[in-house]
């Protein structure tokens, strides 16, 4: 079981993290050397094309070939660079999450959690996703899994059709410290307003025919920055307590993120928080890797205490500031 310590960057990098990253050196030369003989080989094939392209009748077909020709040696060349850094990812974040009592794995099946976050609205409609980097396992006596989501939606038609993100960030998921049986949804203030926003906030909102009503909070500060709705009143007030606001944002801040939000539901709490792409410790530059081992026990850090700012098992309890 992990505490919720950062881990230790110096001593995974004094010791086998760091003596393996050292033996990683001829899979990066090789890496490079692969990419670069693709791009120049390509090239060669690639140029008496196009210049027969853009010097023969092929009209308005030019700019599209073009294009998937120097598209797909690009990604050809780079494929060897990203699967080295894919490889030395894993490797500096598995380190991690052994150092921690937890698991990592790059791939991830999202599960009940990621349904729950689209139904009561903790991530936006979108037309694409992908998903990356689980680290999951006990914390502080709590089942908890945490990993990156990248949602993106389709805007315009024709040629001028492009996909925008719209969501950047992770779903945490965990086990409550009190047994609960309502259903609690905590969202940014002004996040549900009546109709037009003429009217001021609902009263209630519906998903897919759950009603959760609005919850009245006796902390002014709260009422200013979130908003509570559930389908239980009272069970509502215990579990989402306005002491740990501030250690929100704080955390929120940090990220760069925004709009955290969180789901009360089926004994667990899921978190949403947009905070960029994340955990990106790959590279083939050596002379980064204690800086970017850094950064990802950072991150990971955060968010496990983002989760466990609003898990609390004690009304009023607060984490250390390490």
């Amino acid at each position: 079981m992990a505490t919720l310590m950062r881990a230790d960057v110096q001593g995974l990098m004094a010791g086998e993290l760091g003596d393996w990253l050292s033996d990683q050196s001829i899979m990066r030369e090789k890496a490079k050397k692969t990419a670069f003989n693709r791009w120049f080989f390509g090239g060669i094939i690639l140029l008496p094309i196009l210049a027969f392209l853009w010097f023969g009748p092929f009209g308005e077909w030019r700019m599209f070939v073009s294009f998937a020709g120097i598209a797909g040696v690009s990604a050809f060349g780079y494929q060897p660079i990203h699967e080295a850094k894919k490889a030395i990812k894993v490797g500096i974040n598995s380190a991690i999450a052994r150092s921690l009592g937890i698991e990592y794995q790059h791939e991830v099946e999202p599960g009940a959690e990621f349904e729950a976050c689209k139904r009561y609205g903790l991530v936006p409609g979108y037309d694409r996703d992908s998903f990356e980097d689980r680290w999951f396992g006990d914390v502080e006596g709590h089942s908890f899994q945490l990993y990156e989501t990248h949602l993106r939606e389709r805007r315009g038609s024709g040629k001028n059709r492009r996909y925008v993100t719209v969501f950047r960030g992770a779903i945490i998921a965990m086990g409550f410290g009190r047994p609960f049986h309502s259903t609690t949804l905590l969202q940014r203030a002004g996040k549900h307003k009546s109709w037009l926003g003429l009217g001021g906030r609902k009263d209630s909102v519906t998903f897919s025919g759950h009603r959760l009503d609005y919850v009245d909070q006796v902390h002014p500060a709260f009422e200013d920055v979130f908003e509570v709705w559930s389908d239980d009143q009272v069970e509502a007030r215990v579990i989402v307590h306005p002491s740990y606001v501030e250690h929100l944002l704080a955390l929120e801040q940090a990220f760069h993120g925004d709009a955290v939000r969180a789901l009360f539901a089926r004994g667990q709490v899921i978190v949403a928080v947009e905070s960029g792409n994340l955990f990106e410790s790959g590279s083939l530059d050596e002379a980064g890797d204690h800086q970017r081992v850094e950064a990802a026990a950072d991150q990971f850090s955060a968010l496990a205490k983002l989760a466990l700012a609003i898990n609390q098992n004690e009304r009023g309890r607060t984490l250390d500031a390490d």
